[in-house]
């Protein structure tokens, strides 16, 4: 669905260097810090930005060969980004007729009743949790076949946060769709995500399986006595701890196995991004 290239993107103070690939019936995650770069990726993807450098295909095509028709087969949903707080469902509908030709308004208008979207209301007084509803509706209701999705799930509840991937598994199901989403949230992704992209930086640091992060893993936790007698052939990044040291490594069952002593931990979303982030190359 989408590959990037070397993508390149320079500014004053910030340079972006990314390589991600989306295969079809796929749903990739893209992590990191605020200002590690997920949303400049995004927009270069989209043609909403320039790049300086790199390529990008889209439905395997390159970018500046997609066709009007091609961008229909994509939806997007990006966080700063949305129609005018003073137009109504309403309002909203004759556009979408006119700029997707394939808008399907009979789901649409039955997807918006079903999540209790009044339609003659402003989007002003719609509470957070029903415009991410919105964006995403609108995002699907074209058939598209790849969706790029901005944080879709900030500042929400966890209800409201389960319905939109409910949602989104619902798009999934005829296997040959595509979704790259961006969140904050690690409990989504951990139960939604095929595989994961760690940005950081501008940088990709990792690039993982979801099943095989959660399962192969793992944060060590060590006294510098232990930290220094180890066997470091497989750690990621370590960072100096108050206690000694916190250790990222990737072959969890090796020191459950080789050093029942210390302490190991399954490693989650969250341990893996901080420890990338801020933890140091061994």
């Amino acid at each position: 669905m989408l590959r990037i290239k070397e993508l390149e993107k320079q500014y004053p103070d910030f340079h972006l260097n990314c390589s991600l690939e989306v295969p079809a019936g796929q749903v990739t995650g893209f992590i990191g810090p605020n200002g590690a770069g997920k949303s400049t990726t995004f927009r270069a993807a989209l043609g909403l930005i320039r790049p300086d450098g790199g390529q990008i295909e889209l439905f395997g095509k390159p970018m500046e060969q997609c066709t009007a028709k091609d961008k229909e087969l994509l939806g997007v949903s990006l966080s700063d980004s949305g129609f005018s707080s003073y137009l109504s469902i309403r309002d909203i509908i004759p556009v979408l007729q006119h700029l997707y030709p394939s808008f399907d308004r009979d789901w649409f208008i039955q997807q918006c009743e079903h999540f209790q979207l009044p339609d003659r209301k402003k989007l002003k007084e719609f509470s957070t949790g029903m415009k991410a509803k919105l964006k995403l509706l609108i995002a699907m209701s074209h058939g598209a076949r790849f969706l790029i999705l901005d944080e879709p799930t900030a500042g929400l509840d966890v209800l409201v946060r389960e319905e939109i991937l409910d949602l989104l598994r619902e798009y999934m199901i005829p296997g040959d769709r595509s979704i790259l989403i961006s969140s904050h949230i690690s409990a989504d992704l951990e139960g939604f995500c095929d595989d994961l992209y760690l940005i950081d930086h501008g940088q990709i640091l990792l690039h993982e399986e979801t099943d095989v992060l959660l399962e192969h893993y793992g944060l060590l936790k060590l006294t510098e006595e232990q930290y220094a007698s180890m066997d470091r052939s497989y750690i990621l990044r370590s960072r100096k701890e108050v206690y000694g040291y916190s250790c990222l490594t990737a072959q969890r069952q090796y020191y459950e196995e080789n050093m029942p002593g210390i302490s190991v931990e399954r490693g989650s979303i969250d341990d893996v991004i901080t420890m990338m982030a801020k933890g140091e190359a061994v």
